[in-house]
């Protein structure tokens, strides 16, 4: 009976420990492959992949000579490295917070911009046009760490925001 009870606490301990580090996980996991982020981060804010399907990373990968008005092509291995990877770790296969939360909002749509997902649209549609296009320090919705100040490690939380020449958001 003693040994039944014992098992019966360890359960209890493991499982409030899962919950208690699931409760404080960033809302995407956060990009953690160095090829990544020196290839894509070298140029724009990496995106982590769960802010979005496996399908619309596959489309972008395949569209590199064309990605977004610029020639991003790399050679061949890279390109296949770095789709596995974005595949690999897409909102679709997630188990984080936000990347659940925008899978539901797509249904079966495969945006190639983080900013046309229905979810990423809803959350930023009370933020004025002067705080972002007209923000010097801002230009775009595509510029996630201009405001996100903890986007690195894939926490987009409404606490760690802060708009340049605004200061804090709460809405």
């Amino acid at each position: 009976m003693r040994r039944k009870n014992l098992n019966v606490l360890l359960l209890m301990v493991l499982l409030l420990t899962v919950l208690s580090v699931s409760a404080k996980a960033p809302g995407v996991a956060p990009v953690k492959n160095a090829e990544y982020l020196e290839e894509c981060g070298g140029c724009h804010f990496p995106y982590q992949p769960g802010l979005l399907p496996g399908g619309s990373w596959e489309k972008l990968m395949a569209g590199l000579d064309d990605h977004f008005d610029e020639n991003a092509e790399l050679d061949n291995d890279m390109a296949t490295r770095l789709t596995n990877f974005l595949v690999n770790n897409a909102a679709n296969d997630s188990t984080f917070k936000r990347s659940r939360k925008i899978m539901r909002s797509l249904g079966s749509k495969l945006p190639l911009r983080i900013t046309q997902v229905p979810y990423f649209k809803d959350k930023h549609r009370e933020i004025p046009e002067r705080l972002i296009q007209d923000n010097d320090k801002v230009k775009s919705l595509a510029n996630c760490d201009a405001c996100h100040t903890t986007a690195q490690k894939g926490s987009y939380s409404e606490e760690a925001i802060d708009i340049p020449g605004y200061g804090r958001w709460d809405d």
